[in-house]
C-alpha cells in the first residue's frame, strides 16, 4: 500500500506551512491542510491587515478576540492565519482581501478562487 499522496499548494508544488506563531490550519498543525470535517475549506494562507480582520468582525467571524479556552489569542495585523476560502473571497468582492502566502496555500482553494487572483495578492517573506 503506498502512502497518501503530499498535500500540494496552488502553484502544484509541496504544501508548506503557513504559521506556527500562531499556531494556524484546519488540524492546528501549522499548515493550511484540510480534510472531508473542514466545511469551512480553511485552505488559504493569509497575512492578516486591519482591514480583513475588521471586515470579518463586522460579519460575526471575531478573529480578533482571544479565547484562552481555546488556546486561540486573537490575531493581528501582520499574523499568517488559514483562512477559509469563501470568506477570502468575500474580502476579495468588498476590497479588503488579504495579501496571501502561495506555497502554504492549499490547492483546493481553486475550488473557490483563481490562481490569477491569489497571484495579485501574493505576498512573500522573502525579499
Amino acid at each position: 500500500m503506498s502512502p497518501p499522496p503530499l498535500p500540494r499548494n496552488v502553484l502544484g508544488t509541496s504544501l508548506v506551512a503557513c504559521s506556527y506563531d500562531p499556531l494556524t490550519g484546519w488540524r492546528r498543525d501549522g499548515c493550511c491542510h484540510t480534510d472531508d470535517d473542514d466545511h469551512g475549506s480553511h485552505v488559504i494562507c493569509a497575512r492578516m491587515t486591519a482591514a480583513f480582520l475588521n471586515f470579518q468582525f463586522e460579519r460575526g467571524n471575531d478573529l480578533i478576540t482571544p479565547r484562552p479556552a481555546m488556546r486561540f489569542r486573537g490575531l493581528k495585523p501582520g499574523d499568517r492565519w488559514c483562512v477559509c476560502a469563501l470568506r477570502w473571497r468575500e474580502a476579495l468582492r468588498a476590497g479588503c482581501a488579504p495579501p496571501v502566502v502561495l506555497e502554504a496555500t492549499h490547492e483546493r482553494a481553486l475550488q473557490v478562487v483563481t490562481l490569477e487572483q491569489l497571484q495579485q495578492h501574493a505576498w512573500s517573506a522573502v525579499g
